[in-house]
């Protein structure tokens, strides 16, 4: 089993913030194989089977807040590391960019520090999606929690679904990553 985890916080308060564009990715990845995400009684998160031949990936949308995304994990004992891709919001790229990276740390995004405290490892796949910096004199919760309805942030969701889905498809990591990075709106 591979699991596709779209971080964000639940609620309309947050939807189509920048904090959750890890949310709308999967969103969109979902609609592309034509499946709908669904919450069970008394889980914390959304989810969606898609088989690819014997391959079985869930698309899973955490329902317990960024910083407590981890708590999710106890559901699938059995998922490792390198099974698992997160699609996150990053403030060091642009609006429009993503960027795929194998591993590495938190980078101070409460979200991934969860997960990783969670699994006991951070070897797993992240797509990134830019939102870039706050403006001088905004604070970064009031940006990442801020709606925006700029076409390159938008632009950027759909690159992460489209490599997302490409990663559901098993297409290796390596490819992927060799398409997508640093690649934005206008490529």
């Amino acid at each position: 089993m591979r699991l596709m985890l779209g971080l964000g916080n639940p609620g309309t308060k947050y939807e189509h913030t920048r904090h959750n564009v890890g949310f709308d990715a999967v969103q969109s990845c979902a609609a592309f194989f034509q499946v709908k995400l669904k919450k069970r009684c008394f889980r914390l998160y959304r989810q969606a089977h898609v088989q690819m031949g014997e391959q079985e990936v869930l698309l899973v949308q955490p329902l317990t807040y960024m910083n407590n995304s981890g708590k999710i994990l106890r559901h699938w004992p059995a998922v490792q590391p390198h099974d698992m891709v997160v699609v996150c919001d990053q403030l060091d790229l642009p609006p429009g960019m993503i960027r795929i990276r194998k591993g590495g740390s938190s980078a101070g995004h409460n979200g991934l520090k969860s997960l990783m405290e969670h699994l006991g490892s951070g070897d797993f796949i992240r797509i990134y999606v830019g939102v870039g910096r706050p403006a001088e004199g905004s604070g970064v919760i009031d940006h990442v929690l801020g709606r925006s309805y700029d076409p390159a942030l938008q632009a950027g969701v759909d690159l992460a679904a489209q490599a997302l889905a490409e990663l559901v498809q098993g297409t290796p990591v390596e490819e992927v990553m060799l398409a997508y990075n640093r690649r934005n709106r206008s490529t």
